[in-house]
């Protein structure tokens, strides 16, 4: 369960799962009173499409792939909390910098869910890819098979 693949896959599902639920029950009625008329009627289908790619891959290359190999969820979770944080401020604070009247009561509600959504997402995907697929033991030095 170490492959880039069955990580991004991994990641992917638990990821899609938790944000279409927020973004289906949860944070409907906050983005309808706070953002208005700026909403589409339906969202485009094919950039949301491309955020949810690059993030998760992001996640992998970042914060999953690096807390695998030092076996620990909890280095997911805290990695990924601050990779969800710096991904979702790059949008909501350069939105807030430069698009007129854009809601700044939006910022820390934005900023609260890409932190904990991608602490979960990644911790999850951890937890699981550990668990299917423990770390193989070190070989021992001068070994032919460690080069």
């Amino acid at each position: 369960m170490r492959s880039w693949l069955l990580q991004y896959l991994v990641a992917a599902a638990v990821f899609s799962l938790i944000d279409l639920v927020w973004l289906g029950v949860v944070a409907q009625p906050v983005y309808d009173a706070l953002l208005g008329d700026l909403l589409r009627p339906s969202p485009n289908v094919g950039a949301a499409v491309a955020f949810y790619a690059l993030f998760i891959a992001g996640l992998v290359v970042f914060v999953i792939q690096p807390a695998l190999d030092a076996g620990s969820w909890r280095r997911a979770a805290g990695m990924g909390a601050f990779f969800g944080l710096v991904t979702y401020a790059t949008w909501d604070l350069t939105s807030l910098a430069v698009l007129r009247d854009f809601p700044a009561a939006l910022v820390p509600v934005d900023l609260a869910w890409g932190t904990v959504l991608a602490a979960t997402v990644s911790a999850v995907t951890v937890a699981v890819c550990l668990r299917w697929a423990p770390a193989a033991p070190a070989l021992p030095a001068g070994d032919p098979r460690s080069r």
